[in-house]
């Protein structure tokens, strides 16, 4: 091979109108006592007016909502998906509502009111999976459909078992999900940027949560730059069905912010919504932390009777199974340099048995990683930056009947140092190129090698 360098609402608003009516027909008397109570009256009617209207439009999306549910008696409802994935444009899948029943939420997203669909969850890849096997929910927090969808081709090409089971999904938000974000204040000393990015990252968050609360058991939450110790699902399904019957709100797999944090689905609804709550307030780690405090802390007792309550609601389970490996946040130009210490030490390589051959490159390797001792299964290859024209060469002694292969480079430690702009060739053995056996789907490069592959 070669190598080259997302009813009784409405009863009290018509009460309040009718007091406020009542309180308006009263004659103005400078020398009344009365009327200063009857002013303050007035202005407290006048805030349950208004009170009674949100309950009665809250009652009324619900109500809308429950009478669409029965009307489709099976439980079904229509996506849209980009139709270069292989599934048609429109699709019928099982599942439950799709807009998130949180009559709340337009209290504290009144922006929401002015579109209704901009709760309903746009479901670019999915087959509306739940129970069983827990489907895996990949958000993509863009509003650009071009960018989303070119995540769900890359997710569709490298799974695509995985997504037409359901098992995996993607996701996005409405663009009319997110508020104005000019009108957030500065707090905490942070930038306006920072205020932005971590509101978002509460909105993007408490998004992912309602729509997976009725997907499964469990929710954990985790993002694209970490990477997970080997068998980490079944060390997290055994821990959380052994501590089943304890109070917890949730279980910590990793010590670093949200991180492996895992829930029960049916607590989402609740730590969503003070999520939302206070969304423009804080970041997401410090409310999470907040409603611990809300639940178990006794003002009146001191701060180690308050975080021994807390440990009791949130249970760490060790080693880490989980370490953060990226350095470029979300925000932009902010580093993130942390790591996980409960981690521990992960293989950087995987032996294998390899067939004799002489394997040979251009690239000088680094101190001891050459690649012979890669080959014969005692190190991992690690080379000085490679330059256009650069390969890496393995010479069987007898041909091989090849069926498949994975190139991957980079490692956790590491994992800036990685091969771009590769090819991946093969040479055919002298049979088939004596008998000029064509090999289909593939091109040649030169020299008789077939590219089979490339990044």
């Amino acid at each position: 091979m070669r190598f080259y360098p997302y009813k009784l609402a409405c009863l009290l608003a018509f009460g309040c109108f009718v007091s406020v009516t009542w309180i308006k027909s009263i004659p103005s008397d400078e020398g009344s006592t009365v009327m200063p109570d009857l002013q303050i009256l007035y202005k407290r009617l006048l805030v349950a007016e208004e009170l009674g209207g949100q309950v009665s439009q809250d009652l009324s999306s619900i109500l809308e909502q429950l009478r669409n549910l029965s009307k489709t008696g099976n439980d079904t409802y229509l996506y849209s998906v980009h139709n270069r994935t292989g599934f048609k444009e429109t699709e019928k899948q099982p599942t439950g509502l799709q807009t998130f029943i949180q009559p709340n939420i337009y209290i504290f997203m009144p922006h929401l009111r002015l579109h209704p669909g901009s709760l309903v969850p746009n479901v670019v890849l999915g087959q509306g999976r739940r129970g069983g096997m827990n489907p895996v929910s990949l958000s993509v927090f863009q509003t650009n459909l071009d960018y989303v969808n070119s995540v769900a081709e890359t997710i569709m090409k490298n799974f695509p078992k995985e997504v037409q089971s359901g098992l995996l999904e993607v996701i996005s938000p409405s663009q009319y999900y997110y508020p104005d974000f000019a009108s957030l204040k500065e707090t905490f000393g942070d930038s306006k940027e920072r205020v932005k990015w971590r509101t978002k990252q509460n909105l993007d968050f408490s998004f992912l949560m309602l729509y997976a609360q009725d997907k499964g058991t469990f929710y954990v939450q985790l993002e694209d730059d970490v990477v997970a110790k080997s068998g980490y699902y079944d060390e997290m399904k055994a821990y959380a069905t052994n501590e089943a019957s304890k109070p917890w709100l949730y279980l910590e797999f990793s010590q670093l912010g949200f991180i492996g944090k895992l829930f029960r689905t049916r607590d989402l609804p609740m730590i969503a919504e003070f999520f939302l709550m206070f969304h423009r307030d804080k970041p997401i780690d410090w409310l999470l932390d907040h409603i611990l405090w809300v639940k178990v802390c006794n003002p009146e007792k001191d701060d180690k009777h308050c975080t021994e309550q807390k440990a009791l609601l949130k249970q760490r389970y060790k080693p880490s199974l989980f370490q953060h490996v990226g350095l470029h946040s979300s925000l932009p130009g902010k580093l993130q340099h942390l790591k996980d210490k409960d981690f521990g030490k992960q293989t950087l390589y995987k032996a294998h048995n390899n067939p004799p051959a002489e394997v040979s490159s251009t690239l000088k390797h680094y101190q001891t990683h050459s690649l012979k001792s890669a080959y014969e299964g005692r190190d991992f290859f690690w080379a000085i930056t490679p330059l256009q024209g650069d390969y890496i060469l393995f010479n069987f002694s007898q041909p091989v009947y090849t069926s498949g292969y994975l190139f991957r480079s980079g490692n956790i430690e590491t994992n800036g140092d990685k091969f771009f702009n590769t090819t991946v060739e093969v040479l055919p053995s002298s049979v088939l190129a004596r008998h000029k056996v064509a090999i289909p789907h593939y091109r040649e490069s030169g020299n008789g090698f077939i590219i089979v592959g490339s990044n």
